[in-house]
């Protein structure tokens, strides 16, 4: 009787290495900052993480599918819950995690470039949206727990407007930051954050 014949793993789009994705996301980095992202190309990016095209098209579909995914990830990285027991401690948590993302450099280069392109293609308009918000926005959001803590301690009025508040928060930040992309004075996030718990108080539901 025979030996069974071994079974072969699977291939293709059933098998993406993690080192291979890893290797890909690096050279988006890489290539962005060499390029920036309307000249980068996926032969570009396949070069530089030593694979072929086929290995980024099996991750993603495009190139803005591939850079999106990054921004949100980057969007969504380290955001504090609001557990520091005051809405100031929550405000200056969130300000000083902020100010960090958007020195990164996914968002100093490309944020502005997938404004423009979601100007011009309507279609990639909301994508684009919940990318650079993913974390922050909405019911689940960080600024939302950060108003329903500060409402529950007694600190903002009931029916404080989350989305209000975002642009409260994190409007001055991007301005400086991405728009005029000027550095923050030595202790801007403090006054900042006085100045926005100031603001928020002030909110009518």
């Amino acid at each position: 009787m025979s030996s069974p014949t071994p079974r072969r793993a699977p291939a293709g789009a059933a098998v993406l290495r993690e080192d291979v994705t890893e290797a890909i996301r690096a050279a988006v980095f890489e290539e962005l900052a060499a390029v920036g992202f309307a000249r980068m190309s996926i032969e570009g990016i396949a070069r530089r993480a030593g694979v072929g095209k086929t290995a980024v098209y099996r991750r993603w579909k495009s190139k803005l599918a591939l850079v999106l995914d990054l921004v949100g990830a980057v969007a969504a990285q380290g955001l504090p819950a609001p557990a520091t027991g005051s809405l100031e401690g929550d405000v200056r948590a969130l300000l000083t995690v902020a100010s960090h993302a958007l020195r990164h450099p996914i968002a100093s280069q490309v944020i502005p470039e997938l404004l423009v392109e979601a100007a011009r293609q309507p279609e990639i308009a909301e994508p684009v949206r919940t990318a650079l918000l993913d974390g922050l926005d909405g019911k689940e959001g960080v600024v939302a727990q950060i108003v329903r803590e500060a409402v529950a301690r007694g600190e903002l009025p009931e029916g404080t407007d989350p989305a209000r508040a975002l642009d409260l928060l994190v409007g001055p930040l991007y301005w400086r930051l991405v728009v005029a992309r000027t550095e923050l004075p030595k202790g801007y996030v403090d006054e900042l954050t006085r100045a926005a718990v100031a603001g928020l108080r002030t909110l009518r539901p």
